[in-house]
């Protein structure tokens, strides 16, 4: 079968001619249906001058981002249909320790049993023809449109899990959320708060076509650039935002996320995009709540597929054949995407 590789830091990935894998015990092959192409991803074949974690060591098929139809199941696997739609949860843990036992690969203690950071991320991921994932990794699609809904295996649950834990400061009347940053994540985040809050959503980007995109999904927009922090407190009546979520994790962004936060708010760190934010007693408002966070549960994902499924968010994608994937990956990482890569191995 045919599957992108990264086969080495620094090294851009290779289109490629690699084994069909064969289900083991508890394990199920799946025909992939669409394979999101994550900025996580071009920091690996591009910024990474190495392995930062010890989990990520090519070659490896990329694609966290993935859903398919059941092609085949391994021994002992039963309960999954010839052709049904999946969308898989990627990280992968021990499945023994506590975070493990609660869905919460991601925070694993024991990392290094699994020796992987997830599918696509050390093991062999979704930009293939065929994926094989654990049956215990995989949320029902039912009669949704698997393709579109590739993204939400990380652009959908990573900010839906931020947007929960972020949920205490917007319980109340005249609350407002802040989205730094409109790309995959970004988008969705405004969608999910737009459907879980009755907050004011308030999003920024440099980019006009992704803050078009964010007001049809009924969100105020503020564009970047001088007069930004003041703006944004204007629409918050100058008290700041309740809750802000930067998407991108650079020195600027942290340093504006930081100058509009509200007292007693929270400030939750989603994008990694490896800045840093001087803190002293007096540069940051009393009692705010400052996190990060990284992926979600496997609970989450079913709770972001029955989102999706009641059409309550929509992934923004641009779908692209196998034989294109470098293409957009090369789009990604050169800033020219306005939504969401979907690698279609099959068509549409």
């Amino acid at each position: 079968m045919r599957a992108v590789v990264f086969e080495g830091y620094q090294t851009f990935p290779v289109l490629k001619e690699v084994p069909r894998p064969t289900p083991g015990p508890g394990e199920v092959l799946l025909k992939v249906a669409g394979a999101g192409a994550c900025h996580s991803d071009v920091g690996l074949f591009a910024e990474f001058e190495g392995d930062p974690t010890g989990l990520l060591t090519p070659p490896f098929v990329l694609g966290h981002e993935s859903s398919g139809w059941v092609e085949e199941v391994g021994p002992g696997v039963t309960g999954f249909e010839p052709g049904a739609a999946y969308l898989v949860y990627g990280p992968t843990g021990c499945g023994r320790c506590p975070a493990c036992s609660r869905g919460q690969d991601t925070y694993c203690a024991h990392p290094e049993e699994a020796g992987v950071a997830g599918m696509g991320l050390g093991r062999d991921g979704g930009m293939a023809e065929y994926l094989l994932a654990p049956a215990r990794n995989l949320v029902p699609l039912g009669d949704a449109d698997p393709i579109d809904a590739a993204p939400l295996a990380d652009a959908g649950l990573t900010p839906y899990h931020a947007i929960k834990r972020a949920l205490p400061s917007l319980a109340g009347g005249g609350r407002s959320a802040l989205v730094i940053g409109l790309g995959g994540l970004g988008l969705v985040a405004v969608q999910i708060l737009r459907a879980l809050t009755g907050a004011t959503v308030i999003a920024t980007d440099v980019k006009p076509e992704a803050m078009v995109q964010a007001e049809r999904y009924g969100a105020v927009t503020v564009p970047g650039g001088e007069g930004q922090v003041a703006r944004i407190r204007e629409l918050t009546g100058g008290r700041g935002v309740d809750a802000v979520l930067d998407m991108v994790g650079v020195d600027a962004t942290l340093a504006l996320a930081a100058g509009v936060v509200a007292q007693q708010g929270s400030l939750t760190v989603v994008g990694i995009g490896g800045g840093t934010l001087p803190w002293n007693f007096f540069t940051m408002p009393y009692e705010v709540n400052f996190s990060s966070t990284y992926w979600g549960t496997i609970e989450d994902l079913h709770e972001v597929v029955a989102m999706y499924r009641a059409g309550q968010i929509t992934p923004v994608v641009e779908r692209f054949r196998l034989d294109d994937a470098l293409e957009a990956y090369r789009q990604l990482r050169d800033g020219e995407l306005t939504s969401r890569a979907v690698v279609v191995p099959h068509g549409w």
